[in-house]
């Protein structure tokens, strides 16, 4: 059997397409909501020590739960799927704004990331479904700037929420917007029927996969703070992990549907796609989740100001992802644009490391640009370039694969930069302030709370700012050797020219030819 998805017309595509924006939106507005009301959150809630986790239980869900998505959307279809991360998403939400300590912000946060994962692989497989390769880089273009026009109004709502209402209307408002997300999605998302054999799920592969990225997650968030990093939890966590991924591997050479297709990494394309994902994705969220508490820490700016100040970045991402994705559409080449923005990024890590309490909001956001100029020459194309480099019967799990790497990257960046945040506030600060300061601080101020921080002397506020900026700088110099990785792994990408046909599956059964098919049903 060859599996041929239709080809639809402009008009079927973007009705198709604007399902998915709404859904995509939904995520990027509650990440940049998020990073802009952390600080709040913070010193509202304490769990100073544990707030790396806000971050990292919602990255580590969508991270372990994108290749469970991918493959069951390959198995199954995608639109009830996608209906159902949404739903997720919303009630994980809800939990996250009724939440009454850190514990339980966190485990809402983990129940919210289980549906992001959902949102943002299907949705850009679904594109794969029904665009060619070489169009893919346009609507791929359009979809990585709907995102950054969330994330641009993300920190203006999560500034609003913090300075006027609650930091926990920042996730009571993803509640309408899932509603509309759910409307428009069963309205719009018409997809063609597809004659799909279903199998049995890999359970065992998937528990090892889970297994060890948990395992990476907590070895990089308690290493060198909880633990030591030669304490006998971290290298218990270190051995299982290498552990849980040989057994992975000897499992998925022996399912019949395996998780993760050891045959995706036949590929040398998707191999260094994948790479570069994950290590620039490490240096990037460093950057990121660092810049929110720089703002409005050391340089003073209000929560919402804060958010304004990003839109250099995110509007300059906005820009640079449409220009490259029609830029590749045109030529039907594309390794120059990952290759450049690497070089770019990797400069905007090393601009940010230059950042001291003396800078000013001009000059952050001056170096924003510089980044946002990067990120949207590599962050939307490796998505094109990892699907042009499997068979079409992959297309589902190639792509969770490429988001599953770029996920976990992002949740060791974000924990490394906040440990190395945590590990060296405490000390920056003691050495500024007598003991008689000392003594007097509220600990909501060695929590970051802008509040708390304002509200200090001028002589004890100014020696706090640049106990801050000083303890950022090993946050955001963490960021600048991933991105160096990253341009040397990127510099061994192999380009395939874009193809405008519709993409043919390979026979399905090739790989399980002793196994006949349970059944054959369309799905749609």
């Amino acid at each position: 059997m060859v599996n041929r998805p239709a080809r639809l017309s402009n008009r079927q595509i973007w009705l198709v397409f604007a399902g998915l924006l709404v859904g995509n939106f939904l995520s990027a507005l509650d990440t940049m909501v998020l990073i802009t009301a952390l600080p709040s959150i913070v010193g509202d809630l304490g769990g100073l020590n544990h707030i790396s986790w806000v971050v990292t239980a919602y990255l580590l869900s969508s991270t372990t739960s994108a290749p469970i998505y991918g493959k069951l959307s390959d198995l199954y279809g995608r639109k009830r799927l996608y209906q159902l991360a949404i739903a997720i998403f919303v009630v994980g939400s809800i939990a996250s704004g009724l939440s009454r300590d850190i514990v339980e912000l966190i485990a809402a946060r983990a129940v919210q990331g289980m549906g992001a994962g959902g949102l943002m692989v299907l949705s850009m497989s679904i594109i794969g479904d029904i665009v060619s390769p070489r169009q893919r880089g346009r609507y791929q273009g359009v979809m990585g700037s709907s995102m950054a026009v969330a994330s641009l109004l993300g920190p203006i709502v999560g500034g609003f929420c913090v300075d006027h209402l609650s930091w926990r209307w920042a996730f009571f408002i993803n509640v309408p917007l899932g509603v509309i997300a759910l409307a428009v999605t069963g309205t719009v998302l018409k997809l063609p029927a597809r004659a799909i054999i279903r199998r049995r799920f890999d359970i065992a592969g998937t528990l090892c996969l889970m297994g060890s990225a948990t395992a990476v997650l907590l070895a990089v968030t308690w290493g060198g703070d909880e633990y030591a990093w030669d304490s006998p939890v971290i290298l218990g966590l270190a051995l299982g992990a290498l552990a849980l991924v040989a057994l992975l591997i000897r499992i998925e050479r022996r399912a019949i549907e395996p998780v993760l297709p050891l045959r995706l990494f036949r590929s040398d394309i998707f191999d260094v796609t994948v790479a570069s994902a994950f290590i620039l994705s490490v240096g990037m969220w460093a950057g990121w989740v660092a810049m929110p508490v720089f703002l409005q820490v050391v340089v003073g700016v209000s929560a919402s100001n804060s958010g304004l100040l990003t839109f250099p970045l995110l509007g300059t991402v906005t820009l640079s992802s449409i220009i490259t994705g029609r830029l590749i559409t045109r030529t039907g080449r594309y390794k120059i644009f990952p290759v450049a923005g690497s070089v770019v990024a990797t400069f905007a890590f090393f601009l940010y490391s230059r950042l001291d309490a003396d800078s000013s909001r001009f000059t952050a956001s001056a170096f924003m640009i510089v980044l946002g100029l990067g990120l949207g020459m590599w962050m939307q194309t490796l998505v094109t370039i990892a699907q042009n480099a499997v068979d079409y019967r992959d297309l589902g799990i190639a792509t969770a694969t490429l988001n599953f790497f770029r996920s976990l990257g992002g949740s060791i960046g974000a924990t490394l930069a906040l440990a190395l945040l945590n590990s060296r506030i405490g000390g920056e600060v003691a050495s500024r302030l007598s003991p008689t300061e000392l003594g007097a601080l509220n600990p909501a101020v060695l929590r970051g709370d802008p509040k708390h921080v304002d509200a200090l002397p001028p002589d004890i506020h100014e020696k706090v700012a640049h106990a801050f900026a000083a303890a950022l700088h090993m946050s955001f110099l963490s960021a600048l050797p991933w991105g160096l990785a990253g341009v040397a792994v990127i510099l061994f990408l192999r380009e395939i020219p874009l193809e405008d046909d519709m993409p043919v599956a390979s026979e399905l059964t090739d790989d399980v030819e002793s196994t006949p098919p349970e059944h054959l049903s369309p799905i749609p």
